[in-house]
């Protein structure tokens, strides 16, 4: 890949990975409209890397109490809070985890399509519309109980077809059981974490057994623009999520489908 290719895939990726917009419908683009050629499996590691670190660093804080707080309640010292939280992000990732081994070979066999991609993002982003409108919006995180937290986890497989979004699905499902706009986000985006490792982490065993050079100077672009992008994203969706709502990301997602259906299609 050349650097402009380089920066591009890696800013889409970094600022799509976290925003309820999806990812895939976006790294389609540029291949449709400049002739790029795929980016190769090495890139595909670099930005997971790139994206996990930086919701890593952006929840640093929740992410070792959250940890500590485990450890202390397997180690039978009592379940506090965010003991229970922690509890909470394994069992709503276990589905998703399932489903991939399960089922990524169907979904990259058959449902990476553009038309597919297009009718996802159109249909996800009115269920988006639907749970942000008429969600009742007012629990916070420490209210999720076991039902909620396999529910989000089981809406999650859906992020597997591509054009559904993780992040919007998953905000989605936590708006529909009453969670704040910022709760349902926060929660999607600890949620990440463990859904990024696992698929970096899935990535990284098919790249080792892949034979080939590895363009290094684009791999480390890659992690740094994917790192930058997708922390300034967190941050700033969560600053202006509360004020202006998911109305804009659920019009730029039909914008976006219908884009993709009319010229690709």
């Amino acid at each position: 890949m050349d650097i402009s290719q380089t920066l591009v895939l890696a800013l889409l990726q970094g600022l799509t990975e976290f925003l309820p917009i999806s990812s895939s419908a976006h790294l389609i683009l540029p291949a449709q409209l400049l002739g790029w050629v795929d980016q190769g499996l090495a890139f595909d590691v670099a930005v997971h890397v790139g994206t996990l670190a930086a919701v890593a660093l952006y929840f640093r804080r929740d992410l070792y109490t959250m940890a500590f707080a485990w450890f202390a309640s397997v180690a039978g010292k009592g379940a506090s809070q965010d003991g229970r939280l922690a509890w909470h992000i394994i069992l709503a990732t276990i589905p998703t985890v399932i489903a991939g081994l399960l089922f990524n070979s169907l979904v990259e066999e058959h449902l990476r399509s553009t038309a597919v991609i297009a009718i996802t993002t159109v249909l996800f982003g009115v269920v988006l519309f639907l749970g942000d409108r008429y969600g009742s919006a007012d629990r916070t995180m420490d209210s999720l109980l076991l039902r909620d937290v396999l529910i989000i986890g089981c809406a999650q497989i859906l992020a597997l077809i591509p054009g559904t979004s993780r992040s919007g699905i998953t905000i989605t499902a936590g708006l529909a059981l009453g969670l704040t706009r910022v709760a349902a986000a926060r929660f999607s985006f600890l949620l990440s974490v463990p859904i990024i490792l696992a698929a970096g982490s899935y990535k990284t065993v098919e790249l080792v057994q892949a034979d080939g050079p590895v363009d290094w100077l684009a791999l480390s672009i890659g992690v740094l623009v994917a790192f930058i992008s997708a922390y300034l994203c967190i941050g700033w969706f969560l600053k202006v999520l509360d004020r202006v709502g998911l109305l804009p990301f659920v019009i730029y997602r039909l914008m976006l489908g219908a884009f993709l259906w009319f010229y690709f299609v």
